[in-house]
């Protein structure tokens, strides 16, 4: 046993030190950037801001809808392979750009993945997602994946330390999902005390990843805009949003009224819900890691979209930033005990 004595940090734990700025305004801020991948040679352009791949997240609805703003969405991994091809013939025009098929370490996994790969050859990203992203399994089936679609982007975690990153980067990996714990939804760190606070997991695995070529993306821990931000403050490439765009007509599910006030329903992708719909229940080996909430009905996704991005480039401006990929350089974070005056907060 031995202990870290290190101080880790999480978003409640800083906030941006504002820097002298030449912008007039927010508009003058442009969010878009340009990646090109480390095993492959395609090139992405877009706001790199993903909605996460869960069932109650990311649906072909909310695809459409961020694609509209040149956004992206990592697809959940229950549509079969007919329901991809349906969506992608009545999708909008480039929509392939703009999602990624989802897909577990599991047999039956691969074999989905390459019936709607061969059934769309025009998809371009993969999104390998478990849990833990530690195990040799995981590895082994990554680089599988990556001898079976050499020119595709791949995506793989979650993991949070740069030793791990530097694994599946080398093993096949485009992109690292970073994050073990952090989400709204998640009980991983309550029933496994496993964890690593979200800001310096993005700032130790973006300084690995980026040592090798690769980018990662922050997966968990935002519940309000300047968290978005200060995850791109710290290095992250990707923000990938859960709860953030849970509760919205494209979210998937079911709206219910309570007491007059209306309801979608959120999971975690490891809650006993989520395991009753797709597995057939939690399996008597393991525990649920995940809760099931009830989120107040949000409507249209379009106004959380702009009070995101909205924040996102007020951000930039705070610190003199003209364009996003510029954020993490114009950087200085600050210590704090305490984020806003909760006075008239709930």
């Amino acid at each position: 046993m031995r202990i870290e004595y290190d101080i880790k940090l999480g978003f409640k734990d800083v906030m941006f030190r504002p820097k002298r700025s030449t912008l007039k305004s927010r508009s003058q801020v442009d969010l878009d950037r340009t990646f090109k991948f480390m095993h492959t040679e395609t090139l992405w352009t877009g706001v790199p801001i993903m909605a996460a791949n869960m069932d109650t997240v990311g649906t072909f609805e909310m695809a459409r809808a961020l694609t509209e703003r040149n956004l992206f969405t990592a697809v959940h991994k229950h549509y079969t392979p007919a329901e991809w091809t349906a969506f992608l013939k009545n999708a909008p025009e480039g929509i392939e750009n703009h999602v990624a098929v989802s897909t577990g370490t599991g047999v039956e996994d691969f074999k989905k993945l390459i019936e709607i790969k061969d059934q769309n050859p025009q998809l371009k990203f993969i999104c390998i997602d478990v849990a833990n992203g530690y195990s040799e399994h995981f590895v082994s089936f990554l680089k599988r994946t990556r001898e079976q679609f050499p020119d595709k982007v791949i995506m793989a975690g979650n993991v949070v330390t740069g030793e791990m990153v530097e694994e599946l980067l080398l093993a096949g990996a485009d992109l690292v999902k970073v994050g073990i714990g952090p989400g709204s939804v998640c009980t991983t760190r309550v029933k496994t005390g496993v964890g690593y606070p979200q800001l310096s997991a993005i700032i130790e695995c973006a300084d690995a990843a980026h040592g090798l070529g690769g980018q990662i993306i922050s997966d968990g821990g935002c519940a309000i805009p300047g968290d978005v931000a200060k995850a791109f403050g710290a290095g992250a490439d990707f923000v990938m949003l859960g709860g953030m765009l849970a509760g919205h007509d494209e979210s998937g599910g079911e709206v219910v009224e309570q007491d007059g006030e209306k309801f979608k329903q959120f999971y975690g992708m490891s809650s006993s819900t989520a395991m009753d719909k797709h597995a057939g229940g939690v399996a008597n080996y393991r525990a649920s890691e995940g809760k099931t909430v009830q989120v107040p009905y949000r409507g249209d996704v379009e106004s959380t979209l702009n009070d995101i991005l909205g924040g996102l480039r007020s951000t930039c401006t705070y610190v003199g930033a003209s364009t996003l990929k510029e954020l993490t350089k114009r950087t200085t974070f600050i210590r704090v005990a305490e984020q806003e005056n909760r006075v008239y907060t709930k």
